[in-house]
């Protein structure tokens, strides 16, 4: 059986997903970089979100090609890499152990 792949809208919606937690993670790495050395063994988490982020480019220009091969028609480049407006927003919480549903540790 062969699968079909994704619609179209819903490449549009996981592209904005994708460079939404793009932007978020380049913001966490610069924030890493202004609060601790760019080397040695505290360097290594903005070193890690760095590769993190080289990882979701890989993955968002893979799936332009896919969009390109699957909806030719409708497919544009903005689908995975779209214009800061049409990124999706991650929600951070305004202050530590604010998250919705969480159980403070023992209780």
């Amino acid at each position: 059986m062969t699968k079909r792949g994704l619609p179209h809208p819903e490449h549009l919606r996981l592209g904005q997903v994708l460079s939404g937690v793009r932007a978020q993670l380049l913001r966490e790495q610069v924030a890493l970089k202004n609060a601790y050395p760019r080397t040695g063994s505290r360097a290594f988490p903005a070193e890690q979100l760095g590769v993190a982020i080289e990882a979701l480019d890989a993955a968002r220009r893979e799936l332009e090609n896919v969009v390109f091969d699957e909806h030719p028609a409708v497919a544009e480049t903005e689908d995975y890499f779209p214009y800061e407006e049409h990124r999706a927003e991650v929600v951070v919480p305004e202050k530590s152990g604010s998250s919705v549903g969480r159980v403070p540790f023992g209780s």
